[in-house]
C-alpha cells in the first residue's frame, strides 16, 4: 500500500477567514435552532442533548439512512469509500451511510453552518481540530461521551494524546478520526555531503542553526538553503507546545473561553527572532506561505531541513528515491534543548448532530463513528492513507505491523506520540476565532521575516484579534 500525499493529510490552512460577525450570526442561529434533548450529556459544555436510548435502532424498522459529510479526496477518499462500503455491507438491511463530499476543510464548515441555518446538517459530519470551540458552542451535536457513558464502553484503546485534543475535563466531545503530527524532515545525503552525522539530527533551535551553516552554500555546504519550511502557524503553535507553553490564555481555552492569544509571548517571539536570522544570514530559504513552494525546496534539495506533517511523509519518501538521496525523519524540534512538552496532534473528529435529527438516525451514526474508531478499521486507515491511527491497538494489527516494516520512517510519529506527555499545552487552543489566530500569527511571522522587528510584529498580530475574539465569546454567552 501506498501513502498519499493529497493536502487534507495535515491540519489545512484557511485561506481566507470567516469575520467574527458571521461566526457570531451562525452561533446565535445556532443556539435558536437547536431542539434536541437536554442537558449535555458530558463534553464539556459541548453539545445539545444526551444520546437517545441505546435500544432504539434495533426496534426500527427498515433501513435507516445516515448522511455524512467529509473533506476527503483523492486517495482518502478512495480509502474512506472503502470503510463506508465495509460498514454497509456489515449493516444491510438496517444502516446505509451515505457519504457526501462538501469540500475542503474550510467549505464543510462553511456548508455546515448555513445547513444549521436551514435545518439540514448531516447526521454525521467530519471538522478540522481547528473547528471544534465552534462546534462546542454550536450546540448542535451530542458529545461522544454521552454515548460512551451511556454503553460504558471501554475507550482506553484511543490514544490519549489524540483523544486529549477533542476533550475537555477528560470528555469527549467528538471522536478523532483523520490525525496527523508534525516532524522534522532532512536530507541525509546533505548531512553527509556536509560532514554532519545523519544520524544525528539537530532537535532545537541552536542546533538545527550550526547543522544550516555546513549545509548552507553561504558557508560552503551542499544545498542552497539548511533550512526552509513555510510561513504556517500551525508550525509556530508546535514550537509553543514543545516548550510547555500555552497559545491562549484560560488553560488553552479548556478552563474556561480564551480571551486572548498568547503567539507574543518571550517562547513565540524566540522562535520569530530565530527565524528571522536564519534567513538574514542566508541558511534559511523564505518561501513565503505557500506550503507547496517550501514541500518543492526539499524535495529538490535546495533546502536540507524543513518542518512539515506526516502526512507528507509519503511525497517526500517518493521525491528521495527519485532523486538518489536518503530521508530522513526526527521528532518536532524544541526551541532549547532540554524542555519538556510535545507537539499537538493535526487533523479533524467526527461529530454527531442531534438537532433535527430522530433518535434513530442519531443511534445508527454513533454505530458508525463506532466502527471507524475500531482498531481494524483504523488499521486500514492508516495503511491507506498515512494518517497516524488513533487506536493503540492498530499498531498491532499484522497488516499494520507490515505496513510501518516498509516505512519505518512512520515510527518517528508514533514513537513521538506514545513520549509526549498529556498537558494543556499539547492539547492546543480551544479558541472561537483559532483559524483567524492562525492566520494573524503568519501575518506577524511573514512581517519579521521581511524586517519588523520581531516582537513588534508579534504584539501586533495578537492584539488584531482581541476584537474579534471579544465579539466571538459575548455571541455565545
Amino acid at each position: 500500500m501506498k501513502t498519499t500525499t493529497s493536502s487534507p493529510s495535515r491540519p489545512r490552512r484557511l485561506r481566507y477567514a470567516v469575520p467574527a460577525v458571521a461566526l457570531s450570526a451562525s452561533l446565535a442561529l445556532a443556539a435558536c435552532g437547536s431542539d434536541s434533548g437536554s442537558g449535555d450529556g458530558g463534553g464539556g459544555d459541548g453539545g445539545s442533548g444526551g444520546a437517545p436510548a441505546a435500544d432504539v435502532l434495533d426496534k426500527a424498522t427498515g433501513v435507516t439512512t445516515v448522511s455524512f459529510w467529509h473533506a476527503m479526496d483523492g486517495t482518502n477518499a478512495e480509502a474512506l469509500d472503502k470503510l463506508v462500503a465495509d460498514f454497509n455491507a456489515a449493516n444491510t438491511g438496517k444502516i446505509e451511510v451515505k457519504s457526501t463530499y462538501a469540500g475542503k476543510y474550510d467549505d464543510v464548515i462553511t456548508k455546515y453552518k448555513a445547513a444549521i441555518q436551514s435545518k439540514s446538517t448531516p447526521d454525521v459530519i467530519q471538522i478540522y481540530d481547528i473547528g471544534s470551540r465552534f462546534m462546542i458552542d454550536a450546540k448542535q451535536t451530542i458529545p461522544m461521551q454521552a454515548f460512551i457513558d451511556r454503553d460504558k464502553l471501554d475507550v482506553s484503546d484511543l490514544q490519549p494524546n489524540i483523544a486529549g485534543y477533542y476533550s475537555i475535563d477528560d470528555k469527549l466531545n467528538s471522536m478523532p478520526f483523520n490525525t496527523s503530527m508534525p516532524v522534522l524532515y532532512y536530507n541525509k545525503t546533505l548531512f553527509k555531503e556536509a560532514g554532519l552525522d545523519p544520524e544525528n539530527p539537530p532537535q532545537d533551535l541552536a542546533a538545527i542553526r550550526a547543522a544550516a551553516e555546513k549545509l548552507s552554500k553561504k558557508g560552503g555546504g551542499p544545498a542552497d538553503y539548511g533550512f526552509g519550511a513555510a510561513i504556517y502557524g500551525w508550525l509556530l503553535e508546535q514550537f509553543i507546545a514543545t516548550d510547555g507553553k500555552e497559545y491562549c490564555d484560560q488553560g488553552n481555552g479548556r478552563d474556561g473561553k480564551a480571551t486572548k492569544v498568547l503567539f507574543d509571548q518571550p517562547e513565540a517571539v524566540e522562535v520569530v527572532k530565530w527565524w528571522q536570522t536564519m534567513v538574514k544570514d542566508g541558511l534559511a530559504a523564505n518561501t513565503g506561505r505557500d506550503t507547496k513552494a517550501a514541500q518543492a525546496a526539499f524535495k529538490s534539495g535546495q533546502a536540507a531541513i524543513t518542518l512539515e506533517s506526516t502526512g507528507q511523509l509519503g511525497g517526500f519518501s517518493k521525491a528521495a528515491k527519485e532523486g538518489g538521496w536518503e530521508l530522513g525523519a526526527a521528532n518536532y524540534p524544541h526551541i532549547k534543548a532540554g524542555t519538556e512538552g510535545g507537539p499537538i496532534i493535526g487533523g479533524a473528529s467526527l461529530w454527531i448532530n442531534s438537532a433535527n435529527h430522530e433518535d434513530v438516525q442519531q443511534e445508527a451514526a454513533w454505530r458508525f463513528v463506532k466502527f471507524a474508531a475500531d482498531k481494524k478499521s483504523q488499521a486500514e486507515w492508516h495503511i491507506g492513507t498515512g494518517y497516524f491511527p488513533i487506536s493503540k491497538g492498530a499498531l498491532n494489527e499484522p497488516a499494520d505491523v507490515e505496513y510501518r516494516k516498509a516505512n519505518p520512517l512512520f515510527d518517528v510519529a508514533v514513537k513521538q506520540l506514545e513520549g509526549t506527555k498529556l498537558s494543556k499545552a499539547t492539547q492546543g487552543c480551544l479558541l472561537g476565532v483559532m483559524p483567524q489566530a492562525r492566520k494573524a500569527s503568519e501575518d506577524g511571522l511573514e512581517a519579521a521575516l521581511n524586517g519588523t522587528d520581531a516582537q513588534e510584529a508579534m504584539t501586533k498580530a495578537a492584539e488584531s484579534l482581541s476584537g474579534q475574539i471579544s465579539q466571538y465569546n459575548s455571541s455565545v454567552e
